[in-house]
């Protein structure tokens, strides 16, 4: 029943993750911790591994399509690599100084990323301009991007939210690239990401492989799923209470 559950979660997550876009790490995340009273930090490793699979397909395609700047991803891998190594050897110090207080420590840090992302998920389509979603703008990338990069390394190191929904929402911000091509960088660098990431927590000990595994079992279907309904569906709404749910399990956390 135990093992139904999980591949079930798995099926859910995907299946929202094609059909809304959002990010499955924020959506897996709390489901893992609440729903399955998984300790959070091993919640944390096993969503890292849990999106290196889950993004390999859907990154191999933008690939095959062309839709991926390279140049970008470098500029963010640059960043996002430090990043990662600061986030993980951050919570190796926590629990090696505090023990299972590491724990506390990523509910509050999690619970933060769960009330500011579905805000700021809800204003993503006005951060750019219209005109700016159709063109593709070539330029130097500055330290900015490695700036970037290395935020969202951090936070993906520490939480495993953030490869793609903070990555996208502060690319759009930067730069008028074709609504593909910006989707396509963002799945690629979080490929590379969430692997380096998923690597350091292995040596950390802190994914759980049988419970990763019987997620994709669920999430792979789901994410076909998902997708399909998403040409008939309208998302609109869903989006949006998806958002009003996370919101609230973030604030839920933060006053445990």
């Amino acid at each position: 029943m135990l093992l139904l559950t999980k591949i079930l979660i798995g099926l859910l997550v995907g299946g929202l993750v094609g059909f809304t876009g959002i990010g499955g790490g924020v959506l897996l995340l709390p489901l893992l911790i609440f729903g399955l009273g998984v300790s959070p930090i091993v919640a944390v490793g096993s969503d890292a591994v849990f999106n290196a699979v889950t993004k390999l397909g859907s990154g191999y395609m933008h690939w095959r399509q062309g839709s991926v700047n390279w140049r970008l991803v470098a500029a963010l891998i640059m960043g996002s690599a430090p990043g990662a190594i600061a986030g993980v050897g951050l919570l190796a110090y926590v629990r090696s100084a505090y023990g299972n207080g590491v724990n506390d420590f990523l509910r509050t840090a999690t619970g933060l990323l769960l009330v500011v992302i579905p805000v700021l998920l809800l204003f993503q389509g006005r951060m750019t301009s219209p005109e700016s979603r159709t063109v593709a703008k070539e330029e130097r990338f500055p330290l900015r991007v490695v700036a970037l990069g290395l935020v969202a390394g951090f936070l993906v190191g520490m939480t495993s939210i953030g490869s793609g929904s903070v990555t996208m929402m502060l690319l759009l911000l930067m730069y008028p690239f074709a609504p593909a091509v910006m989707v396509g960088t963002d799945i690629v660098h979080a490929v590379v990401l969430t692997t380096v990431t998923s690597a350091l927590h292995f040596r950390l000990g802190t994914v759980n492989t049988p419970l990763v595994g019987a997620l994709l079992i669920g999430s792979i279907p789901g994410g076909i799923i998902g997708t399909r309904l998403a040409t008939y569906v309208p998302s609109y709404w869903l989006k949006r209470i998806l958002c009003g749910v996370l919101f609230v399990t973030g604030a839920r956390m933060l006053m445990v």
